[in-house]
């Protein structure tokens, strides 16, 4: 245990982010330096924070059943090497979970029945920021190598997961990514400000070095057909994600100026890296409006605000969320409280339980307001309130709702059977219906969280391996039919 007394004597504290009139300025992470950095001076205090209690509910929280109480004593005794070991040894990624996991581990930490949480995410990412900025980070290469191959459709999160643990097995993986560098959604789908692409490339670069082989601007379904990757490889991994956004069937919705969340997003991000973005909308001077109450709909928030939009307004048809847990979801449940982003900090305005009812426009087709309804909710369905109608102009809609599924090209080219849900199928070993095709991450689970897909990738690559192999080593942190916190 780290410090016996520190969950009782140390106040919960987090780095203390930039100032928001700094940061608008700019795409940089919210956190001055990174987050990791931002971290380290009161590091060891928060990581003393953790009981080490002798059931470790916090291992339950997270899919990938991090050894969260003991990389926190690690940290207090500043053995960063060994932290990062045992980071390591759950985690292939812990850069992407310390900034976009919305740490279902701290819900389900011990301290937090009547205290604040420890801060797990915190400590997570600082160790893994002070491991590359100390060169501890290093490839680690397969000592010999099996003969077999394996093609990975998509390269984020999931796709990135089971490549690295095959590659590491000794396999020969390529990775299929229809954009022109790897990451999938982590690479154009997340904001600088939340993730600076810097910590994507630096893991990208140990994977090259690993020998994992990324074919970049290759869409699969019309590059290359899904029939020659099964020709071609002894192994077939669709990753692909749940990329179909939810539309919303709404009069109006026709009118420019109605535009899905990653139409907007994809180009501003590629604006913001100082690349070519066709199909750019710039919000400066716009009256935009957020139909989702998500992290989509936050990093749209913060995009907007710092393309300089005149006015940015996020709708929920949901009640606003309590700021503590409600009694019908006790510990160590993950609860739905209010939880501001570092964009709800920034300005913008949030309206719960509002309803679109129509897309107004002018004469030239063009968006000029919503009509908007109150709603209550009433046996699990959302109820209009007679007489609460009213306009909200706007010049720009984002369609945050959501997303449906996997696109279906390369799935049907595969001969993958798909559910009712429009996902694709798979058993308890993340096969497919079709021999040597697996499927891990949002293809197979829908959207989910990215731990979720970490932990899918590195299970779903220990059944790849037994396939080609006969047996594995691979750790299998969690199966499709595993019943976990809701999220």
């Amino acid at each position: 245990m780290a410090d016996p007394k520190g969950f009782m004597t140390t106040p919960r504290r987090e780095a203390t982010r930039r100032p928001v009139s700094e940061r608008l300025n700019d795409w940089q992470e919210v956190y001055p330096g990174g987050p990791g950095k931002a971290l380290l001076p009161i590091i060891s205090e928060q990581a003393g924070r953790c009981m080490d209690c002798g059931i470790p509910f916090c291992h339950t929280g997270c899919p990938l059943g991090n050894l969260i109480p003991e990389w926190n004593e690690l940290v207090y005794r500043d053995d960063w090497q060994v932290a990062l070991d045992r980071l390591h040894a759950t985690n292939n990624f812990p850069e992407f979970t310390g900034r976009l996991c919305p740490a279902p581990c701290e819900t389900a930490c011990v301290v937090a029945i009547n205290r604040e949480a420890v801060t797990i995410k915190n400590v997570e990412v600082a160790i893994i920021d002070k491991g590359f900025a100390d060169r501890r980070v290093e490839p680690q290469p397969a000592a010999w190598h099996t003969g077999k191959t394996v093609a990975v459709i998509g390269s984020g999160p999931a796709g990135l997961a089971v490549a690295q643990q095959l590659t590491r097995t000794g396999h020969t993986v390529a990775v299929f990514e229809r954009d022109d560098a790897p990451g999938g959604l982590l690479r154009y789908g997340i904001p600088e400000f939340k993730m600076e692409k810097s910590v994507l490339d630096r893991r990208i670069r140990q994977m090259k070095d690993e020998g994992t082989n990324f074919r970049c601007n290759v869409e699969v379904g019309s590059t290359i057909t899904g029939k020659q990757l099964r020709d071609r490889y002894d192994a077939v991994v669709v990753a692909t994600g749940a990329t179909v956004p939810r539309d919303v069937e709404i009069p109006g919705r026709g009118l420019s100026g109605v535009v899905f969340a990653m139409d907007y997003l994809v180009p501003s991000n590629r604006a913001s890296l100082g690349q070519e973005a066709p199909g750019f909308i710039d919000a400066h001077g716009l009256n935009v409006v957020i139909i989702g109450g998500g992290d989509t709909g936050a990093d749209c928030l913060g995009t907007a605000l710092r393309q300089g939009a005149a006015s940015v307004i996020q709708l929920d048809h949901n009640v606003e969320p309590p700021k503590e847990r409600a009694s019908h979801e006790p510990w160590p449940t993950y609860p739905r409280i209010y939880r501001v982003a570092s964009a709800n900090e920034e300005g913008g305005e949030q309206v719960y339980q509002a309803s679109t009812v129509e897309f107004t426009g002018d004469a030239e087709g063009r968006v000029t307001g919503l009509k908007v309804i109150e709603v209550v909710r009433e046996n699990r369905v959302n109820t209009p309130v007679p007489g609460t109608e009213r306009v909200i102009p706007a010049d720009l809609v984002l369609l945050a709702a959501g997303y449906t599924g996997p696109e279906t090209p390369v799935l049907d080219q595969l001969g993958v059977t798909l559910t009712e849900r429009g996902l694709v199928a798979r058993d308890e070993h993340y096969a497919t219906n079709v021999d040597g095709v697996y499927v891990c991450g949002d293809a197979g689970r829908g959207q989910s969280l990215v731990v979720w897909a970490i932990a899918e990738g590195r299970a779903c690559a220990a059944e790849v391996d037994t396939y080609l192999s006969g047996s594995s080593k691979l750790p299998r942190p969690v199966r499709p039919s595993d019943v976990a916190i809701a999220v």
